[in-house]
């Protein structure tokens, strides 16, 4: 009966539960530090890529969503009425009503988490199609996560597009979706915090305060078309739920200590006719101002035929020897990053034969699906089938990995699919291609990994759109921004979001990728921020503009120069944070509330590492920062020099356009 849904037991062990009404089942599991529920419809739920405790790895047709291999349980003692089910769980009393499924969890301080009255979850269709779950809500409650979604670093009364898009020149203010399908946030109540994710790749919509409802209290929602729903509450502080989820969703990949240097990136040497000759001048540039670099992201212009980009075509008019061009870079220390594209415009060399072998995302008649994609029409190679993922790797292996290239730059895999009559192959069963839209970018970047550990067996991969899980196999970074002041500061706001979303190693495209030329203010003020994150990369579209390089602007590199000294005296710092992060499951930079939870949850400043306090400029014309310093038993010095200061003392520093950027390193006993 609609909006009346009885639940009886079905089966029952010491920490998970299984209920039925009316063929819908509902599941419970008690799982160490975490709670997880699902509402199956189906017999065989969509298996999962993200879900990986143990981090032994997942295979090429995924994980059952329902699995608890690598798990610690929780068995607990349950009691039972007519009406509700009773247990207590990570120390929290939960209470599960048996009419509708309404769980309601407790402590000592109130309400921690509950479903929202009435129908909190769509069993019958009443509340539209697919997935849908209402949580109850505070007024003034925080959110954080969901991935690089713009705005604040606290979402709380925002509505976000559950989608990822190729977003070129968006708006870090505002602009939804961006690059990233990452449905789990962290709550921040009277009562403390919570924990939510929601195990899906499908599109879908989350709403935290926009919408109300007249017969509802204030409640949360997320909806999706996936009919079957798998969420987790992961409790503790924010910290303990960022570390945990990290940790459940496959920890965090190695990085390499080169990819912390400064690497370089521009599409406008690669586009250019003579792009080997400006590729190896980006060398003789380091060595000539004293830059010492790590690598260089090779832009898809390297793939060019005519004004269109053909992936795995190597255009030998503008670069004659690829091979020796790799060979160039390695001699001299640096790696080259080739950037790779899922997508295979149909007039692609090897486009007849992907099609003929059935390995593109297809129409149900088996025709390829295309799509409009830089410049013209193409197809989506469909990683779900074997022969198609096996048929990337040897591109890459081919083209790419036995020229020198063993390292991969993975791009524009959005898979922008909104058509429901295209399909999948589905590793067992043809699905709708849209269910699975995210995960494509998953399995690409990890059919690229696979070619690349051929030859070395630590390969550094990046990624740009990304699910949860994506951190263990590759880096990120946050899209093709937009050149302003403002932009600066809320690409810092995405900065912070993508740290509590669980990812540790990324960071903008410094200087801004797309927009006008940076003034020369802007210009440091970016690079003084940019010294302090994970992905310290430089790039740039300015058609018709020079490109954003460190030697913009000859008559600033004595202070640019002071900036990428400091880089490279923080390597040491940082891989050793590195290091500590992987074994921790914990982000590199932080907002500082993370470390001391009475701290301005407004600031700018923020955590490098444990011991580095970072206070960023983000407005012209200013010449001094006003900060306090959050708790410490030692102290902290300025630049690490210096006096020592009492943590939760406020001071102010000079730092004008030229001083090297304001930090503060915490002292040792």
């Amino acid at each position: 009966m609609k909006f009346h849904h009885r639940f009886h037991i079905k089966y029952s062990d010491d920490h998970t539960r299984v209920y039925q009404s009316d063929g819908i089942t509902m599941r419970i599991d008690l799982i160490e530090n975490m709670f997880r529920v699902a509402l199956i419809r189906n017999e065989d739920p969509l298996p999962t890529f993200s879900i990986d405790p143990g981090h032994k790895g997942i295979n090429r047709q995924g994980r059952d969503k329902l699995s608890l291999d690598g798990f610690h349980l929780c068995p607990t003692e349950f009691t039972e009425d007519e009406d509700s089910l009773c247990f207590r769980h990570c120390g929290l009393d939960f209470r599960i009503e048996l009419l509708n499924f309404r769980i309601t969890v407790r402590n000592e301080k109130g309400t921690l988490y509950q479903d929202r009255n009435g129908l909190a979850y769509n069993f019958e269709g009443e509340l539209g199609d697919g997935s849908v779950h209402y949580t109850h809500r505070e007024e003034d409650q925080r959110i954080y996560g969901l991935g690089d979604k713009s705005g604040g670093v606290d979402k709380n009364h925002q509505r976000y597009t559950l989608d990822t898009n190729d977003s070129m020149g968006y708006k870090a203010e505002y602009s939804d979706p961006l690059y990233k399908h990452l449905p789990f946030y962290i709550c921040d109540n009277k009562a403390g915090s919570y924990g939510i994710y929601y195990d899906t790749y499908s599109e879908g919509q989350i709403d935290l305060g926009r919408e109300h409802d007249n017969y509802y209290e204030p409640f949360n929602s997320i909806r999706y078309e996936e009919e079957d729903m798998v969420f987790y509450l992961i409790f503790g502080d924010p910290k303990e739920i960022v570390s945990r989820f990290i940790s459940m969703t496959g920890g965090i990949g190695e990085v390499p200590e080169w990819a912390f240097r400064y690497c370089g990136s521009t599409m406008e040497y690669t586009d250019a006719d003579d792009a080997d000759r400006r590729l190896r001048s980006f060398i003789d540039n380091c060595e000539r101002y004293g830059i010492k670099a790590g690598g260089f992201y090779l832009s898809s212009g390297y793939t060019q035929i005519n004004d269109k980009r053909y992936v795995f075509h190597w255009n030998t008019d503008k670069i004659p020897d690829p091979k020796g061009l790799s060979d160039h870079f390695n001699s001299k220390g640096l790696k080259i990053l080739p950037n790779v594209k899922p997508a295979f415009l149909d007039d692609h060399p090897l486009y007849e034969q992907i099609a003929e072998n059935g390995w593109f995302l297809h129409y149900p008649d088996g025709s390829p699906a295309k799509f409009p994609f830089w410049g013209g029409n193409a197809s989506y190679l469909d990683f779900t089938k074997p022969d198609a993922y096996d048929f990337w790797k040897r591109c890459v292996r081919e083209n790419l990995v036995e020229y020198g290239y063993e390292d991969i730059w993975n791009d524009n895999n959005e898979y922008d699919i909104h058509d429901r009559n295209v399909c999948a192959h589905g590793f067992t069963k043809e699905i709708p291609a849209r269910l699975i839209k995210t995960l494509f970018s998953y399995l690409m970047t990890r059919a690229s990994r696979e070619a690349c550990e051929e030859v070395n067996p630590h390969p550094f991969l990046v990624s740009r759109c990304a699910i949860a899980g994506t951190q263990s196999i590759a880096t990120t970074w946050t899209g093709d921004n937009y050149t302003d002041f403002k932009e600066l500061r809320y690409n810092h706001y995405q900065a912070m979001t993508m740290a509590l979303s669980g990812f540790c190693f990324f960071g903008p495209d410094i200087g801004g990728f797309s927009g006008p030329k940076p003034g020369k203010e802007l210009f440091l003020r970016w690079l003084q921020y940019g010294v302090f994150l994970p992905r310290f990369v430089l790039h740039s579209w300015k058609p018709n503009e020079e490109s954003t390089m460190p030697w913009l602007y000859p008559e600033l590199m004595d202070t640019v120069k002071k900036i990428f000294d400091l880089r490279e005296r923080l390597i040491p710092y940082l891989t050793e944070q590195m290091d500590r992060c992987i074994e921790n499951s914990y982000p590199l930079i932080t907002p500082v509330f993370l470390r001391d939870q009475d701290y301005d949850r407004g600031s700018d400043c923020f955590m490098c590492g444990e011991k580095i306090l970072v206070c960023p400029v983000f407005d012209e014309g200013v010449e001094e920062v006003k900060v306090t310093l959050p708790k410490s038993e030692t102290g902290f010095r300025l630049r690490g020099e210096g006096e020592l200061i009492e943590g939760g003392t406020a001071v102010t520093v000079s730092c004008t356009v030229n001083d090297l950027p304001v930090w503060f390193e915490e002292g040792t006993v």
